[in-house]
């Protein structure tokens, strides 16, 4: 009997049917060139030939031919590699045997390498020779115990799954790589920006665009610098978005890197920053990954194949832009599946810019650290921590805490691997605010009062509910605005659109807003409120008054203590922080913020750094360094966002009639109909999902097939056109 790997749907005509030799021939070769700039090349070439050998037994090709049911083909290829290279082999046995399941725990692992299988024998015939494993005495050793190892098999598990997918991808549609090829060099990338950037900068040496010159070219310069760690520390409105790109593709040219990484915390930041991106390099080489993005829509608007082929990007990044969400990012770092792992082997090898890189959350910071120490160590990857407020994460700083009173925590990134030029000049240059802070609290009516009398302002609080109540207070004075989450995607963006557009023509703008408008946002006001919080925070918020600097003399930046509400949990210890910072007499200079991260960071002490729950025990690091490699577990653990957050969709201005109709008339999603009405979901914690369904305010669509997973507002008065959901704190509804 022939063997084969794959079979032609409805044609019993074998001589179409792919051979196992040909597929494994095909994604050892491919597997083993994603894996050759990685150091990893014949380790994922022989993880390719064995990864389908269980396909050699008569059940599998009993199967094949439409008798009985699939046979496990996956766990064949992971006991052969054991077997054939011992202690080493354990590390092709992981990826191997997960190669469709996803990466088990070691002892899993363990259990389907001594189970029964069927007879593959006679493999050696379709793979041919093995060849000895290459030395991995080059990798260095991260730090954090077993970390390397660990990262190594997820590598060596992306170039694998990747190869593997696109070469069956291959045989079942020829033409589809037509549809993921063709993307611009990085040099012709770096050329197009710098044409950009002259353009833009040409007659503008003085004042604020003559410091953002300044910025520009020194990062430029310092691209020459070896592939690691880098941080650029710019105030807001130095333009740190096109200087750290400019810096990043320079970068990629002088070293071979091969592509530009942009990570945001944000949905918010993307969107601007991909539109800034494109607006430089055009639209085809600029891949935007987060989930608000609606292809369909792209679809409609430009060219379906130059949307297709970035929609096909997003698999695994092969863009030579990516723009994404840090959750995107790091998530895929630490994921089990597949689908999620594909990308990680294109991580490699690129310039990665990490925007607003305080905002990591802390009970992860540890872990995503250890990832980009790993990046950089071992796999040609530059990191460039970018941000106003540097979180003093280098081990020279200090404010990082010891582990049990020895090694110091921290990246190792000398001053000299600083991109902006003289830092503390630079903030005293842009100093464009003067940050007062009161002390006494303050009520919404005393709020209220000043919004009245100042008709361009900013106030931003810590909980939608505030929002909520205080906009109230404000709703019938000219220009008053509302902006949270729990209005959806489509409808905030709307809403900064017009509030652009009327900051713009001087028209009334009285905005009270969460912390969604702190980050990324360009908009400019004359007057800032901000409820106490961590010091980044208060100086993202600060970077929204008098951003460019046209005010004469310094905006005026309001902290304040809301009077009777108590600070949400989440906000307390960051808050506490920032006490003794903002006392100083800068709030926002380099000093103070160090202080700030100084006091949170030795507040919680190494292990709340690293908090994640792995089966029952806290700390990715020590379920690492303890556990047989526990991946599925650690997988299954790691979220940056610790609350459950359920969507619910809005039909917001009927904008998703013909989405909806289309879901309730199809057993499975139409393709696009997801990412459209993400575009009209809003986040609600779990307990308001609760009080929601029970009250029957949200109704699943189509529940015989989709259960609760489609949950639609079905009540309108719960939507208003102002401020979006209709909720209390307490999560019971307003009619």
């Amino acid at each position: 009997m022939k063997r084969f790997a794959h079979s032609v749907p409805n044609l019993s005509d074998e001589t179409l049917w792919e051979p196992l030799s040909d597929h494994l021939r095909d994604v050892a070769g491919m597997a083993g060139k994603f894996g050759d700039p990685l150091g990893l090349g014949v380790w994922a070439h022989v993880a390719g030939l064995l990864h389908d050998i269980g396909k050699a037994s008569d059940a599998y090709q009993s199967y094949i031919r439409g008798k009985g049911s699939s046979p496990d083909h996956s766990t064949a290829g992971a006991r052969e590699a054991v077997q054939q290279f011992g202690l080493p082999g354990r590390f092709l046995a992981f990826a191997i045997a997960g190669h469709h399941a996803g990466l088990a725990d070691g002892k899993m692992l363990n259990e389907r390498l001594c189970k029964k299988l069927e007879k593959y024998t006679g493999w050696e015939a379709y793979t041919g020779a093995l060849p000895a494993l290459t030395s991995l005495a080059d990798k260095r050793r991260n730090p954090e115990k077993n970390f390397s190892q660990a990262f190594f098999v997820r590598m060596l598990f992306s170039c694998l799954v990747d190869a593997d997918f696109l070469a069956t991808e291959a045989f079942y549609s020829p033409g589809a790589t037509l549809k993921r090829d063709g993307f611009s060099a990085i040099s012709t990338l770096q050329t197009r920006l710098a044409r950009f950037m002259a353009g833009i900068t040409k007659d503008q040496a003085l004042g604020l665009n003559g410091l953002r010159h300044q910025i520009l070219t020194h990062a430029v310069a310092r691209a020459e610098l070896p592939p690691g760690l880098f941080t650029m520390t710019v105030p807001t409105g130095g333009g740190k978005t096109l200087a750290s790109l400019s810096f990043a593709l320079r970068h990629a040219v002088k070293h071979g890197l091969c592509r530009v990484i942009y990570v945001a915390p944000y949905t918010s930041i993307i969107d601007q920053t991909a539109q800034v991106f494109k607006n430089a390099l055009g639209d085809e080489d600029v891949l935007e990954h987060h989930s608000g993005l609606d292809w369909e829509e792209a679809e409609k608007e430009g060219d379906p194949d130059g949307v297709q082929k970035l929609r096909n990007a997003t698999e695994n990044w092969v863009s030579p832009i990516i723009v994404t969400t840090a959750v995107q990012f790091f998530e895929s770092l630490f994921a089990a599946k597949p689908s999620a792992c594909r990308k990680l082997h294109n991580m490699a090898r690129s310039v990665i810019v990490l925007d607003e890189a305080q905002t990591l959350p802390l009970p992860v910071l540890r872990p995503c650290l250890a990832a980009l120490e790993e990046l950089t160590l071992n796999y040609g990857a530059s990191v460039v921590l970018c941000t106003a407020t540097q979180p003093a994460w280098r081990r020279q700083d200090g404010a990082l805490p010891s582990i049990k009173g020895s090694r110091q925590l921290g990246l190792d990134i000398p001053q000299s691997r600083e991109l902006a030029p003289d830092p503390v000049g630079l903030f005293a240059a842009l100093k464009r605010v003067r940050v007062e802070v009161l002390p006494s609290p303050v009520t919404d009516a005393d709020i209220a009062a000043r919004f009245a009398e100042q008709e361009r302002m900013l106030c931003i609080v810590n909980s939608r509910a505030h929002a909520k109540s205080l906009f109230d207070e404000i709703a019938a004075l000219p220009g008053a605005r509302h902006l949270t989450t729990l209005m959806c995607a489509a409808h905030r963006s709307e809403v900064l659109t017009q509030i652009r557009e009327d900051l713009a023509d001087q028209r009334p703008v009285r905005l009270v807003a969460t912390s969604l408008i702190e980050a990324g946002v360009d908009i400019d006001f004359a007057e800032v409120w901000r409820a106490r919080t961590g010091l980044d925070s208060i100086a993202q918020a600060a970077g929204r008054c008098n951003r460019e600097g046209k005010q004469a003399g310094l905006g005026r930046v309001v902290v304040f203590t809301p009077a009777a509400r108590q600070a949400p949990k989440a906000f307390r210890a960051f808050a506490q922080a920032a006490e003794g910072a903002l006392n100083m007499p800068d709030p926002l200079g380099l000093d103070a913020v160090h202080r700030y991260f100084r006091e949170l960071y030795f507040n919680r002490g190494a292990e709340r750094l690293d908090a994640l729950m792995i089966d029952g025990l806290p700390g990715v690091l020590k379920a690492i360094s303890d556990a047989d490699l526990p991946f599925a577990s650690i997988a299954e653990a790691f979220k940056l966002i610790d609350e459950t957050m359920r969507g619910v969709i809005v039909n917001w201005q009927g904008r998703v009639t013909e989405a909806l109709a289309a879901l309730r008339a199809a057993p499975v999603p139409p393709r696009n109909v997801m990412r459209k009405l993400q575009l009209f979901t809003v986040p609600v914690p779990e307990a308001m999902w609760k009080v929601l369904r029970a009250s029957g305010g949200i109704q699943p669509i189509r529940p015989e097939d989709y259960g609760e997973r489609f949950m639609l507002v079905e009540n309108s008065r719960l939507y208003d056109d102002t401020t979006g959901l209709l909720t209390s704190d307490e999560g019971v509804l307003i009619f």
